[in-house]
């Protein structure tokens, strides 16, 4: 198998997983786009560092926590993107009820990046407290309890929405 076959069968199955992620952390379609498109780039650039069987889930999840905190560091120095009324496509399938406005939409979207980047990863996209320390790169005791305290923050968010 070449090694655009390779990346192709091993990374490619991941877009979809890593356009919701990428959509709920900058709430941009666009956006969110470009973190994937930077994300798949350099992780076809450094394929050939990648163990064939590990976890490249984590990994490319990795790289999109790098691209967007690149992305974060530029964002001071360029203008900010708006999304205009139904400019852009729809949100990846199955990420719909998060991307149209409700209560637990808009309570992720409350919190503090590192709040909401570790409780997206573990409860929306089921990785691991191991795979979030690395991908974050914090110790995985700082991930349990930024988990933890936003767990909490979205249920105060939540009960103070209900009427």
């Amino acid at each position: 198998m070449s090694r655009d076959e390779a990346f192709e069968a091993e990374a490619l199955p991941h877009f979809r997983a890593l356009y919701g992620t990428a959509y709920r952390l900058t709430r941009n379609p666009h956006d969110a786009e470009d973190l994937v498109q930077e994300t798949y780039l350099r992780a076809y650039r450094s394929f050939d560092g990648y163990t064939p069987g590990t976890n490249i889930r984590a990994w490319l999840y990795t790289i999109l926590h790098r691209v967007r905190a690149d992305f974060g560091r530029r964002a001071g120095r360029s203008p900010e993107t708006v999304e205009l009324p139904g400019d852009g496509p729809g949100v990846a399938g199955g990420q719909e009820a998060l991307a149209t406005g409700g209560d637990i939409a808009r309570a992720v979207e409350a919190l503090r990046e590192p709040y909401r980047t570790a409780v997206i990863l573990r409860d929306v996209e089921e990785l691991s407290y191991e795979e979030i320390a690395k991908i974050v790169g914090v110790p995985i005791g700082t991930v349990m309890s930024r988990i933890c305290r936003g767990r909490a923050l979205l249920r105060e968010t939540l009960k103070e929405m209900k009427p």
